[in-house]
């Protein structure tokens, strides 16, 4: 090796270490951990004009939502599937009683979404989101797209109770 490779070497900056994966871009095959659960995400849908994602995760025959969305902060939301109808998404409530529970509409919006892996919606195209909140803090989200409800109920968290463990 000649002097001047030598020098050039010494002289040259070191590659700068990669960023960390935010949640917000994560993908199917990377593992985050959410309230001390370790996940595997198998599905991605993304709306890119609320700068929010909803990931499919799974452990073994589990599997949750986790809902993020860049705001002020980025806003975290674990969700399960509950079973449920409505007929029309022009028919939607803007009060929900479930279980002793009543949920008031807080949000509704709609927008286009893509979708990578294994989502409730195997397609990309027009979401409509409606988004509740009863007196306790408890959430309940419905999702209707091609002709299909999907109904969650969930809780808010806190951002130290998301971590990524892995990101590929």
């Amino acid at each position: 090796m000649s002097i001047f490779k030598r020098i050039k070497n010494i002289i040259a900056k070191p590659e700068p270490p990669k960023a960390e994966k935010s949640v917000l871009q994560l993908n199917p095959g990377d593992v985050v951990e959410v309230s001390l659960v370790t996940y595997q995400i198998t599905g991605r849908t993304n709306n890119r004009q609320r700068n929010a994602v909803v990931l499919t995760l799974q452990d073994g025959n589990t599997i949750r939502y986790l809902h993020v969305e860049d705001r002020e902060q980025v806003v975290y939301a674990l969700y399960e599937p509950i079973d449920g109808r409505l007929d029309s998404p022009d028919e939607v409530p803007t009060t929900i009683e479930m279980e002793d529970r009543t949920y008031y509409l807080e949000e509704q919006y709609s927008g286009n979404v893509l979708v990578t892996g294994k989502t409730p919606f195997m397609q990309a195209g027009e979401q409509y989101v409606w988004q509740y909140q009863s007196d306790d803090y408890k959430l309940l989200r419905i999702e209707w797209q091609n002709g299909r409800f999907m109904l969650y109920e969930g809780e808010k968290l806190l951002n130290a109770d998301v971590q990524v463990m892995r990101g590929t």
